[in-house]
């Protein structure tokens, strides 16, 4: 499972805007003063290209996560508190919606017409990896306090489903 490079970039130069937006990563860190941060300032150091990043933010704008400010000192700013913007709200925006199935949902199925067997199983990984990116802000990624919080798997033969 891959996350597609549209989101992959989206989340990389939000996650270096928030870190030069806030400077040294601090606990409750909220939006800081009026700092803009350039897209050239973000490309350089995330080594992205600056037109792919101009069309990521457009959207970002759009989604009200960054706000912009055009002229001399110009650039973008996160437009909420980093540790009220989820990494998932950030994929969304981009319109990389995380799908592990190769169907669409509410489409014909992906065996002429048929779900498969693994349907099931590769719809469940995308909702665990949508629930797990709804829960880290980009406060936890520049505060560096991501590691460990991934669920850990269900002993063996244990029940999914309820009685």
């Amino acid at each position: 499972m891959r996350l597609s490079t549209r989101g992959r970039y989206a989340v990389m130069a939000m996650v270096e805007l928030a870190a030069r937006q806030h400077g040294p990563a601090r606990p409750g860190a909220g939006v800081a003063g009026s700092g803009q941060v350039s897209l050239a300032e973000i490309a350089q150091a995330q080594h992205l290209s600056l037109a792919y990043l101009e069309q990521l933010f457009g959207p970002l704008r759009r989604a009200g996560l960054v706000a912009s400010a055009r002229g001399p000192g110009g650039g973008y700013r996160l437009a909420r508190p980093a540790a009220e913007i989820s990494i998932s709200a950030i994929v969304n925006a981009v319109d990389e919606p995380i799908q592990a199935t190769r169907c669409e949902e509410g489409g014909p199925g992906c065996l002429a017409g048929q779900r498969c067997l693994t349907h099931d199983l590769w719809a469940e990984l995308g909702e665990q990896i949508r629930m797990f990116l709804e829960g880290v802000s980009l406060a936890d990624v520049i505060r560096a306090e991501v590691c460990g919080r991934a669920a850990p798997p269900r002993p063996a033969g244990e029940d999914a489903r309820p009685a």
